[in-house]
């Protein structure tokens, strides 16, 4: 569904990735894998037109119903508007991109609510909720416009380990319930390890990519060291 070539990243003159090539296949579950500052966040920032690239491309094909691709954002924080509820946090694409009438809104926003397991929730603040239901409402509002891929920066980050697996578990049923393809950046082994079906990983110092395939595959086989000390880090609960 995503075709990335020959791209390099950064800011003004500086290059943090050089040249990368990779496809992201359409239902997948695509993890962008690296140590901090190797530009795992840059990347996923350019993929979405939210920075320029430096060279290359990235191009997406049309959407699932024929028309051009939509796709959701879930940022680091959740990036919720504290001002306003988890149910107006929701349906703010669906007021700004659509001519839905108020009620035909407030049905989408409690189903997609229901969705990620907030159901009853359309009426508090963020400041009223728990950081893993800030992150759950941060995916129903990048999913409201019934989107066909949705992009994840480190959506573990930050959270407890109940939290997290939680958050884990609900990936992979929007991946296998409405076939939403996935790219998400992270570094937490748990997730990396039950929710990854494909992987690239960046690399600072080399500037581009050292692996790619499926985590497990990496972990136990590969014979660059930077590849085994990344995945062989110490973590809870990697099975």
């Amino acid at each position: 569904m995503i075709r990335v070539r020959d791209l390099s990243i950064g800011y003004g003159r500086t290059a943090i990735q050089r040249h990368l090539d990779f496809d992201v296949e359409r239902g997948d579950i695509f993890l962008i894998l690296g140590g901090s500052g190797c530009g795992k966040s840059t990347l996923l920032k350019t993929m979405i037109g939210l920075l320029p690239p430096l060279a290359g491309s990235v191009e997406i094909e049309g959407g699932s119903k024929g028309g051009a691709p939509r796709f959701g954002v879930l940022f680091q924080s959740g990036a919720l508007f504290g001002s306003m509820t988890v149910g107006e946090n929701v349906a703010l694409p669906l007021r700004s991109w659509t001519d839905l009438e108020d009620e035909d809104i407030h049905t989408i926003v409690r189903w997609k609510l229901r969705l990620v397991g907030l159901d009853g929730f359309e009426n508090h603040l963020p400041a009223e909720i728990s950081g893993g239901m800030k992150k759950r409402a941060g995916i129903a509002r990048a999913m409201a416009l019934e989107n066909d891929l949705l992009f994840l920066d480190e959506p573990s980050a930050g959270l407890d380990p109940i939290s997290a697996v939680e958050l884990d578990d609900l990936i992979l049923t929007l991946n296998a319930e409405l076939g939403v393809t996935t790219i998400i950046v992270t570094h937490e082994l748990a997730s990396i390890f039950k929710i990854g079906k494909t992987c690239i990983m960046l690399e600072g110092d080399a500037k581009g990519i050292i692996g790619r395939g499926d985590p497990r595959e990496l972990r136990d086989h590969s014979s660059d060291p930077r590849i085994h000390g990344f995945f062989n880090r110490k973590a809870t609960g990697v099975t």
